[in-house]
């Protein structure tokens, strides 16, 4: 039988909430209240923390880091069928330790390990948003994570390396009138985040984690929806992060914005915001030019302004447009989502969607596409 004992979930650009059996009776609970507390503010004994910079090791750092509390691997990306359809994409999958330690009992089914995975896609010429979740436990082959060779998988959802070669990799997801295929090879090394992928989010010890991404993901594939097949083509935008206490007690969510340019750079860039309304002194972000050069962003370098509002039918209110300005490189972006509505409704409510690009760089025209995720703004968190 499946076992599917999640009863929330909270995402935060990267994160969840859980009540999950995990051996002998025992539970684990990961409470919802608010970003902060999902991805941990205290000392979290037991579990290692992101202290200072490390020296990262690929494959292995493909993989998973179980010492750590919680961690997770996203995939966002736009995709163009042969006959000029446009559709986006999201497929995230996150680990939690639900003690420090292993669980030791004769029980194939105990684990200190859950998972839980978000699919999504974008059909703007439908002006339709499809979304699912599934969740397990790390055991019996149910859900899982290895580094060499690399898999990361929740049921029949999965990324995993084709052979034992380190690329190409194959993504996989399928749910009711959806089914997903994809083959992604790297076109940029790993880009690593904050302080040589130590990504600061807060004033205390451990309020960081370890952050790198993959800006550009050469994508080919297929794409089942409704009934209708698509041979689908684009760029994925790959983000890794793993960490035990994250978030500082006074930040409530973000604004995260990952854009691919058409002249070959990629920017990325997240807003915490604070309870007052205010931006954390701990927002930061990077430009990687088109020959691999990056160029960190600190929260004084970014300027984003709101140019329009969406209001959710669940309640709560999400910025829809905005203006990116780079003085240092002369960029000015407008960033339009394909759809008003890619607000997932799951264990906790987010928003996550394709987004177009068009704007100036040095006075010339400049477009692009990408993703953005807002948390935090709907007005009732916690499903119903």
């Amino acid at each position: 039988m499946r076992w599917r004992h999640v009863v929330m979930f909270v995402l935060a650009g990267s994160a969840a909430v859980l009540i999950v059996t995990y051996g002998a009776g025992k539970q684990a609970v990961l409470p919802a209240s608010n970003m902060a507390a999902v991805l941990g503010t205290g000392a979290e004994n037991g579990y290692a923390h992101a202290d200072g910079p490390r020296r990262f090791r690929f494959p292995r750092d493909f993989g998973p880091h179980r010492a750590f509390k919680t961690e997770w691997w996203y995939f966002t990306g736009n995709l163009d069928s042969r006959h000029g359809q446009r559709f986006g994409y999201e497929l995230t999958l996150f680990r939690f330790s639900l003690t420090p330690h292993a669980i030791r009992s004769p029980s194939p089914w105990s684990t200190n390990q859950a998972y839980v995975a978000h699919f999504a896609i974008t059909d703007p010429s439908r002006k339709r948003f499809h979304f699912f979740e599934q969740s397990a436990r790390g055991a019996i082959g149910l859900a899982g994570a290895q580094a060499e060779p690399f898999r990361v998988w929740v049921y029949n959802w999965s990324v995993q390396a084709v052979t034992g070669a380190e690329w190409p990799w194959k993504l996989h997801a399928a749910a009711k009138n959806v089914d997903l295929n994809l083959s992604l090879a790297p076109l940029t090394a790993p880009v690593l985040q904050g302080d040589h992928g130590l990504s600061r989010k807060g004033p205390g010890p451990g309020n960081a984690s370890y952050y790198y991404s993959i800006p550009r993901l050469d994508t080919r594939g297929t794409l089942s929806l409704n009934g209708r097949l698509f041979s689908v083509s684009g760029l994925t935008w790959m983000d890794r992060e793993w960490s035990t206490s994250a978030l500082a007690p006074d930040e409530v969510g973000w604004d995260w914005f990952g854009l691919q340019l058409s002249d070959g750079s990629d920017l990325m860039f997240y807003r915490l915001r604070l309870k007052n309304g205010a931006t954390s002194p701990f927002s930061l972000g990077s430009i990687v030019g088109r020959h691999g050069h990056v160029t960190p962003l600190s929260k004084a370098e970014v300027r984003i302004r709101v140019l329009g509002h969406w209001r959710s039918p669940h309640g709560g209110t999400y910025p829809a447009r905005w203006r990116l300005s780079v003085r240092r490189e002369h960029l000015i972006l407008d960033v339009t989502p394909m759809l008003a509505d890619q607000e997932l409704d799951v264990g906790v409510r987010y928003w996550e969607g394709a987004v177009n690009v068009q704007g100036y760089r040095n006075g010339q025209p400049i477009r692009g596409r990408g993703y953005v995720e807002l948390t935090g703004y709907a007005s009732s968190e916690t499903r119903h």
